[in-house]
């Protein structure tokens, strides 16, 4: 068997497991030394048969992610991270992130967060400044814009101090 062959078949055997970028799977064809020629070979074939495609991965791990709560900013990182260009990207994010949606997925993890900081730190742990900052923190590592988070943060606390009826 060829090299081009060997390659071609490591790909797609990469490829069965999860979408990958173009700059993953070259990084992992390098790591398992094949030559640059042959990676490249191999990628002018899976583009044409249509294996590898870098805006459909962009598409598909954009709302992987947005489903598993994580914001536009982070996901936007872990594409370009993943060798995706940013006009692809950025495309992909617009495309398949909902505003609304997004609030709300936000507007969860908060609640979540907060019920978590509130078993591990007590019931006034919302308000104290060191409490807010570390909720406002965990939603921003989570890439969220700071402006959702802080209104966000604002409206749990204003729905938690609501006298019950």
């Amino acid at each position: 068997m060829s090299d081009d062959e060997r390659c071609y078949i490591t790909a797609l055997r990469i490829l069965n497991h999860r979408f990958n970028s173009e700059a993953e799977l070259r990084r992992k064809l390098r790591v398992k030394q094949f030559a640059k020629e042959t990676i490249d070979a191999t990628m002018v074939r899976l583009h044409k048969e249509k294996w590898l495609d870098d805006s459909r991965f962009a598409s598909a791990f954009t709302r992987t992610k947005a489903n598993k709560r994580v914001g536009k900013l982070r996901i936007l990182r872990e594409l370009q991270y993943a060798g995706v260009n940013n006009e692809t990207a950025a495309k992909a994010v617009a495309e398949n992130i909902d505003e609304e949606r997004e609030g709300e997925a936000l507007r969860e993890l908060c609640a979540k967060r907060a019920r978590m900081l509130v078993r591990r730190h007590g019931a006034d742990v919302l308000e104290t400044a060191e409490g807010r900052n570390k909720l406002a923190g965990y939603l921003l590592k989570q890439g969220y814009d700071a402006a959702l988070v802080y209104a966000a943060i604002k409206e749990l606390r204003v729905v938690d101090h609501q006298p019950d009826s």
